[in-house]
């Protein structure tokens, strides 16, 4: 009878087709998982809804590439950069990437640098442009390594950064459009391939951060102090791109 020692089973276990090694768990080779699999969703926790993760970073893209200092290396190859100053106004969003990790606060949060790694996004602040924030999809039960990007085009300061209409989309597809190809920064060339994925995220406004109705301090206000409109009914197209990475 073959027999297996107590050493060797503690030392490597299979986990589905991951392995734990000692006590670490290795990535599994995936572009990710869905989200909704694991009790968690496509959309992070924002203060009306939520906010779409409609940009993903395959788990499949140079290892490089998803570490913190390899995302911001990237999204300055792409035009984005860290917010004006290094600073945050307001508390962090939230997501649950059905990880096992549960809700867990933004990694970092990347603004439209208009060609200024270091001013650049201290104008997006002022007058509106593209950001995205990153969630990384790590935790033990679903450990694909990927990034889940909440990409949205937003208005001008004095609007309250309200998502612009269709912001969502635009946002993802603006992110998508200056990402796909060749992109170097900072002595790294990248190759970016871009596919579009559908089923994983549901189309249209229910439950989605400025697509409820919202208090009327939040809305531009008439001459006569009354509501623009009662709802801003922002909604999604149901689209989730998926970007692969892969360092040259």
């Amino acid at each position: 009878m073959f027999m297996i020692s107590a050493p060797l089973i503690a030392s490597v276990l299979v986990y589905g087709s991951a392995i734990v090694t000692g006590l670490t768990l290795q990535r599994r080779a995936v572009d990710f998982f869905d989200p909704a699999q694991g009790g968690g969703s496509i959309f992070d926790n924002a203060t009306f809804g939520g906010e779409p993760m409609n940009v993903i970073i395959s788990g499949l893209s140079s290892p490089d590439v998803l570490t913190d200092d390899g995302i911001l290396n990237f999204a300055q190859a792409i035009g984005f950069s860290q917010e004006c100053l290094g600073l945050h106004l307001g508390d962090p969003q939230t997501a649950n990437l059905g990880d096992g990790n549960g809700s867990v606060n933004q990694t970092i949060e990347f603004r439209q640098d208009f060609g200024s790694d270091f001013l650049g996004t201290c104008l997006e602040s002022l007058i509106g442009g593209n950001h995205f924030r990153v969630f990384r999809q790590d935790g033990t039960q679903a450990n694909s390594g990927a990034l889940f990007l909440a990409a949205s085009k937003e208005q001008p300061v004095n609007k309250n950064h309200d998502i612009i209409p269709d912001g969502y989309n635009i946002g993802r597809d603006e992110l998508v459009a200056a990402a796909v190809g060749t992109k170097s920064h900072g002595g790294v060339t990248y190759q970016v391939d871009a596919k579009n994925i559908t089923g994983i995220m549901p189309a249209g406004s229910d439950g989605v951060n400025h697509g409820m109705s919202r208090p009327a301090e939040h809305f531009e206000l008439d001459r006569l102090t009354q509501p623009v409109c009662a709802t801003l009914g922002i909604a999604v197209d149901g689209i989730v791109t998926l970007l692969t990475v892969t360092i040259q």
